[in-house]
């Protein structure tokens, strides 16, 4: 699919068509994280940090509560 930018005030805006929206799951209320490596644009619903900070606690006490076992799996 081929698109062009869309004038939008003194911006520009990409428009995203509701086929498109229904298949990512996304609405106009969705977060999204925009990233580029210099040629190419990338659209990604942006992470929950506050889920992330949960996993990351979640991880924490459980290689420090089972660091004995995991050593053991890992030989």
């Amino acid at each position: 699919m081929i698109k062009t930018l869309t004038r939008h005030g003194n911006s520009y805006a990409l428009v995203i068509d509701k086929p498109i929206m229904e298949l990512l799951n996304i609405d106009p209320e969705t977060p999204l994280e925009i990233t580029t490596d210099g040629s190419s644009l990338l659209v990604a619903t942006a992470k929950d940090s506050v889920k992330a900070a949960k996993m990351a606690k979640a991880r924490k006490t459980m290689n420090t509560k089972y660091a004995k076992t995991f050593r053991k799996l890992a030989e």
